[in-house]
């Protein structure tokens, strides 16, 4: 078996995630947070859409993590991502950071947006 050391350059992995924390690039952060190419920052959650619609252009995908079991996201939140053109995709935290680091790794355009597991 050949084992490939991936490199993401610039770009900031998930390394970890734990209750109300994730390790991205090495640092801890409280969730909720957004990371997006260029910059991790503090979300304010479901009620906090700005931060998101502000990424409409910058990526392809969005991935929204809804903790530690997949749940829906309110209307209020999907309806205007959507009509801004953003492609959004649901799921639970865990699976939403192994996502990310693997479209990251390909050097996709991707953000993800998490709540704490």
């Amino acid at each position: 078996m050949r084992l490939i050391e991936i490199d993401f350059g610039a770009a900031r992995p998930i390394e970890a995630y734990g209750p109300g924390f994730f390790r991205i690039g090495g640092e801890a952060h409280e969730a909720p947070v957004i990371i997006a190419p260029g910059h991790v920052a503090s979300w304010g959650g479901f009620d906090d859409p700005a931060p998101l619609l502000a990424l409409t252009g910058q990526v392809d995908v969005l991935f929204i993590g809804t903790g530690a079991e997949i749940a829906p996201i309110p209307p209020a939140l999907r309806r205007p991502l959507e009509d801004a053109g953003l492609g959004v995709e649901v799921m639970a935290s865990p699976t939403a950071c192994r996502t990310y680091n693997v479209l990251l790794s390909e050097g996709r355009r991707v953000a993800v947006a998490l709540i704490g597991v």
